[in-house]
């Protein structure tokens, strides 16, 4: 069981999310507006779901001022579906998201596969010339410098340079991340893929190759 947050200005929607959820056994606490969320209480949460469009304070600026102080996953829900958006708002910290209208079913399954996600442990070190990565701090450091990934970006990157040199698909890749099937889901891996390559580009390194026409693979 976990304790589930969820912000959207929607009551039908609030209501199905929380009616489904809770009969996977987890404690749903809903609100109308993120500006109504105690930033104190934020802790106590094991997975946030926020809607992006919403009127007081929208759904990405409320990723951005929380995610410093919260270390859930993230899941947004949005109509939007351009590229950009979905862009920048995984790279504000967000782990996943889903496309309204969704079926509730699938958020369930999404909520459960990152609860899962979380309570995976890690331990030693994978060294790659310039790259270490700590999979007990779960932390990518190039030359001994922290770089500032995300979660799902970290665990991207760990699963590739577990697997170094074998090639996968979005699909293999969502799967193995998320532990879910991920068929409508290239888009997530994709833009996590570009914001992760975009930090490291900054440093002058590039581990992740794509494969065309099959997907990427840890160099």
């Amino acid at each position: 069981m976990a304790a589930i947050l969820m912000i959207d200005d929607e009551r039908a929607i609030l209501e199905l999310v929380k009616n489904g959820l809770q009969k996977d056994g987890h404690f749903v606490t809903a609100y109308t507006s993120a500006a109504q969320v105690p930033l104190d209480k934020l802790n106590r949460y094991d997975l946030i779901i926020l809607d992006i469009m919403m009127p007081d304070i929208d759904g990405f600026s409320y990723c951005d001022k929380i995610r410093s102080l919260v270390d859930c996953p993230i899941l947004f829900l949005t109509a939007k579906t351009m590229e950009h958006d979905i862009t920048f708002g995984l790279g504000l910290g967000a782990d996943d998201y889903l496309t309204k209208p969704f079926r509730i079913a699938e958020l369930r399954a999404r909520v459960n596969a990152h609860l899962r996600r979380e309570h995976r442990e890690r331990h030693t070190a994978l060294t790659f010339d310039r790259i270490k990565i700590d999979l007990s701090a779960k932390e990518l450091r190039v030359d001994n410098t922290p770089v500032a990934l995300t979660k799902s970006e970290y665990l991207i990157c760990e699963y590739l340079a577990r697997n170094k040199g074998q090639v996968f698909s979005k699909e293999q890749i969502y799967e193995a991340v998320f532990s879910l099937e991920g068929d409508s889901d290239n888009s997530t891996i994709s833009t996590h893929i570009k914001n992760i390559r975009a930090k490291l580009n900054k440093l002058d390194i590039q581990p992740i190759a794509t494969v065309w026409g099959i997907g990427y693979k840890w160099e």
